[in-house]
């Protein structure tokens, strides 16, 4: 019975009769999400690193209480600390007395590329500092950012410039 002689009749429009065929009622019953992949185990030439989202990959980011978050803590650094100036990056440093550690903050402008481009240079920027991270002397905040041509440069590329301006910046330690 179709809806407008369901009107018509007086009926209520929830009968329990199946939905006639062809009708967008019957296609919405029957459609059904598609079931996620399984990751399945591992092939001989993959390692657990290569998988985005496990665990393995994200052991390997800079925590979040190494970096800095907040607004006031970018200017403090750009504010009372030195910069460093370099093609591809520029390097915001600040030496703090009454830290034992050190915290860093990465900055991407917009006009380097797509979120797509920027988040891969932040990503690449994250981990130079994680790496570089034993080097570093104690009580630190850092700013690095990110200029236009470090779009298209590779990790090799940002890195050899990261470890320039650190050492021009004196951050390293002996």
């Amino acid at each position: 019975m179709k809806k407008r002689e369901r009107d018509a009749a007086g009926e209520p429009h929830g009968n329990n009769e199946p939905p006639e065929n062809g009708s967008k009622e019957r296609d919405a019953a029957n459609w059904r999400r598609p079931a996620p992949a399984a990751a399945g185990p591992l092939r001989e030439n993959e390692s657990t690193s290569s998988l985005s989202g496990t665990r393995a990959s994200r052991l390997q980011t800079l925590p979040k209480t190494k970096r800095l978050t907040l607004p006031a803590e970018f200017a403090r650094v750009k504010g009372q600390g030195t910069t460093e100036r370099g093609r591809l990056l520029v390097l915001g440093a600040l030496k703090l007395k009454e830290e034992k550690s050190f915290r860093a903050g990465f900055v991407t402008p917009k006009h380097i590329g797509t979120a797509v481009v920027r988040n891969r240079v932040r990503r690449r920027l994250r981990d130079i500092v994680r790496t570089a991270q034993p080097r570093l002397i104690a009580g630190l905040w850092l700013v690095v950012v990110a200029r236009p041509y470090a779009a298209n440069a590779s990790y090799d590329q940002l890195k050899d410039e990261w470890l320039r301006l650190a050492e021009r910046a004196s951050i390293l330690a002996p």
